[in-house]
């Protein structure tokens, strides 16, 4: 840059050298004009001057005497300063920084660098995308992080033998993750969770149900009923349900359905609204495997109704020689794929 200001400064005073060499040149024949005049206004004083010798000029007297015509000053100038070599504009720019620096013609700005739209892994971190399909990611991973969580009670062993999480804990350390995790991940627009109150649990039968939304509505079009089913810490068999609690009004709807138990009622609730509403069962601890979740989803279980009780049991029965489990994304896909109206039994692990 420094290189740069030492070229300019020196043809700047070449260029103001040549301009004072013309101004000298004209005001030469200037002072040789007014010269003339000073002499021909003596003549004309004088007082033997007779007026009978013409006055003319240097120039009139060169244009008499010269073949050659008249010469154009302003055009023989113009011609002049075009041969005159300017300085080259400056070229120099520094990369990402926006500047301003004199020239010979004024203030020049340099064009700040285009900003690079490419995404980096800094602009990344944290964004939620906007697939219409993303929230089955999204609830994966809420479910995911629920079943951990879980699992680290279920597989939590005090040395003393005095404390263990009661089945009701982990219910609520299940559902209280999950929706934690959904909120955050702002999925409730698309997914819901509804937790069943204490009177709902006794006639509905189910803890909680999701429920897929259709959008801009934001109707249920899928639900999925889930009843949770614990081991007895005794003989690692079935847990007894907790003592329910009725109302007058839910001992009266008790009597109707005094013949059904738990799950059979959340089998009904599921057939009442029809395919589309799926009866999944959660199964925290299984023989022989008490520290995993496992999972038993169908629309099809008013099948066995009349012909067999509906329990854990039959529902330890279909995990029976599995040999291939979803994981709850598969779960979801195959139920938002499904054909509506078809059948759709599901084994699940989600730990």
């Amino acid at each position: 840059m420094k290189g740069l200001r030492l070229q300019m400064m020196a043809v700047a005073e070449g260029t103001s050298l040549q301009i004072e060499a013309l101004s000298e040149g004209i005001n030469q024949l200037t002072r040789g004009e007014r010269s003339w005049r000073r002499s021909i206004q003596r003549r004309q004083n004088h007082p033997g001057y007779t007026g009978n010798h013409p006055l003319t000029s240097p120039v009139d007297m060169g244009k008499m005497e010269s073949k050659h015509p008249e010469p154009d000053i302003p055009k023989m100038i113009a011609t002049w300063w075009k041969t005159i070599q300017k300085p080259q504009r400056p070229t120099t720019v520094v990369p990402n920084v926006h500047f301003t620096f004199p020239t010979m013609w004024g203030n020049r700005y340099s064009n700040p660098p285009a900003q690079d739209s490419t995404p980096t892994i800094f602009s990344s971190l944290g964004r939620t995308p906007n697939s219409p399909d993303n929230f089955v990611s999204h609830f994966s991973d809420c479910v995911g992080r629920a079943a951990a969580r879980t699992q680290e009670y279920l597989l939590f062993v005090d040395p003393e033998g005095k404390f263990k999480p009661s089945p009701v804990a982990l219910s609520e350390v299940f559902l209280m993750t999950y929706v934690s995790r959904s909120c955050h991940l702002h999925m409730t627009d698309s997914l819901n969770c509804t937790a069943m109150t204490d009177q709902q649990r006794v006639l509905l039968g189910a803890d909680w149900v999701w429920a897929v939304l259709e959008k801009p509505t934001k109707n249920p079009c899928i639900q999925i009923a889930v009843q949770i089913l614990h081991l007895s810490e005794k003989s690692k068999g079935p847990a007894e349900d907790p003592p329910e609690i009725y109302t007058e009004s839910m001992q009266m709807a008790k009597m109707e359905s005094a013949d059904r138990n738990k799950a059979e009622r959340m089998v009904d609730f599921c057939t009442s609204i029809g395919r589309d509403c799926y009866a999944l069962f959660l199964l925290f601890g299984r023989r022989g495997d008490p520290g995993n979740i496992y999972g038993v989803l169908s629309n099809n279980f008013n099948a066995a109704t009349g012909k067999t009780r509906i329990n854990r049991a039959l529902v330890e029965n279909f995990l029976r020689g599995s040999r291939y489990l979803h994981t709850p994304t598969g779960m979801l896909r195959a139920v938002i794929t499904k054909r509506p109206g078809d059948p759709l039994t599901l084994l699940i692990k989600f730990t």
